[in-house]
């Protein structure tokens, strides 16, 4: 046989091989509040639809969309989901039920991606956008108890804007036996440099930089801390307390190692210095202070204007410090969500969440307390409803290069 039709044999093998090893597609419904250009339907959703590299050229998540709820859909011209749902053959529903019974009274689906991100609704005393997470899953949840059976759900970002809702939503999963997963695209994140902390180290401090909204935006700090922390010694064991300090209250000296702010302010792109004139940039900077159950201390510094991206720096017992830039692609396909979509993947297939939904209820109740922290001027809260347990078998690893920013949809 000619050797060049052996290798394009070979080739073509090696090329279907992985095909015929994968596991059949599970169908998944979508249950969302608005879905337009780069809205978290779109970069979660839509890979369904047009792989995970949104262009239809990249691999094909083994999950198969076969229906869509839009809680709001108040303009057409910017709605993308109804056409790209209906173009891919998917059922649109008009309830929730429609979307997990696909019209037969019964549980139809495989699992359940709840993205309520983006759309118009009110907010709390807080400030925190009151998305409609824990009534949609009363809806879901009454759907999975009418036939006995339930499915794995993915919950994405907070599993609630409130500590009450997001406990409840948890303890109706557990309850229904629900696999749920949640939480933010933060911890599979590209970092730099690519370490990790050594599961079982004792840590002493960490210290995290953050922007924009403290809602949505502190929301992924809490989870790139969380992420860490949980591999330290004994794993997690809870926070005990919060405060929220606004204004010069957050620059106090004595409050958090200033070395390891500069480590992680400093691993920014460009590697700025966290000078006087940065600090004067900072037009309102915020502190997050969370004191953990087993006496380790963590800071979130929300800079605006002098800081662009998440960055932590932690301390070990032993002396040793580490800074890390959690990295995210900022424009289409935005494939940090296409790792976390990977772990969502898994999830559904294997009935075991990917990492601990513990992570994400912490974070969430972390954060609410925090915001009443500052709706209150600053008071320290003790919190013994958030001092519980979990352990992580979940390892973070370096995702491969992402593909160049494409910010125009389909190029």
């Amino acid at each position: 046989m000619n050797p060049a039709r052996v290798i394009v044999l070979l080739f073509l093998t090696a090329q279907a091989a992985p095909a015929q090893d994968r596991p059949a597609r599970k169908k998944v419904a979508a249950v969302v509040t608005a879905y337009y250009h780069n809205s978290h339907a779109d970069v979660i959703v839509s890979r369904l639809l047009e792989t995970d590299t949104l262009d239809g050229k990249g691999r094909r998540p083994d999950l198969e969309l076969v229906s869509l709820y839009t809680d709001q859909i108040s303009d057409k011209r910017t709605d993308i989901g109804q056409k790209l749902a209906t173009d891919a053959g998917v059922r649109i529903s008009k309830t929730i039920e429609d979307a997990l019974t696909l019209g037969t009274g019964a549980l139809a689906v495989e699992g359940v991606l709840l993205i309520c991100e983006h759309g118009d609704y009110p907010r709390s005393p807080t400030t925190s956008i009151q998305y409609p997470k824990r009534k949609f899953f009363e809806e879901i949840a009454r759907i999975f108890e009418k036939g006995g059976r339930s499915v794995p759900v993915f919950c994405d970002k907070h599993l609630a804007d409130t500590w009450e809702d997001a406990k409840w939503l948890y303890d109706t999963a557990r309850r229904l036996k629900a696999p749920l997963m949640a939480g933010s695209s933060l911890p599979v994140l590209w970092r730099d440099p690519p370490v990790d902390l050594k599961r079982g180290e004792e840590l002493e401090e960490v210290v995290v930089i953050s922007y924009h909204t403290l809602d949505a935006y502190g929301f992924h700090a809490l989870e790139t801390l969380q992420a860490v922390v949980e591999r330290r010694k004994g794993g997690e064991t809870g926070v005990k307390a919060v405060q929220c300090l606004v204004g010069d209250a957050a620059w106090k000296e004595g409050l958090y190692s200033q070395k390891l702010l500069d480590a992680a302010f400093t691993r920014q792109d460009g590697r700025p210095v966290l000078d006087e004139k940065a600090r004067k940039s900072v037009r309102e900077p915020i502190l997050f202070r969370i004191e953990y159950a087993d006496g380790l201390r963590a800071s979130v510094l929300t800079l605006n204007h002098a800081v662009r991206q998440w960055a932590i720096a932690w301390r070990t017992k032993k002396g040793e410090e580490q800074a890390v830039l959690f990295r995210t692609q900022e424009a289409r396909p935005f494939m940090h969500f296409a790792h976390l979509l990977e772990g969502i993947e898994k999830m559904v297939h294997t009935g075991r969440p990917t990492w601990p939904a513990e992570r994400t209820l912490l974070t969430s109740g972390v954060l609410d307390r925090l915001l009443v922290s500052k709706v209150k001027g600053g008071d320290r809260l003790e919190t013994p409803e958030l001092t519980f347990s979990y352990a992580v078998e979940w390892d973070w690893k370096q995702p491969p290069p992402p593909p160049p920013d494409r910010p125009i949809r389909g190029k």
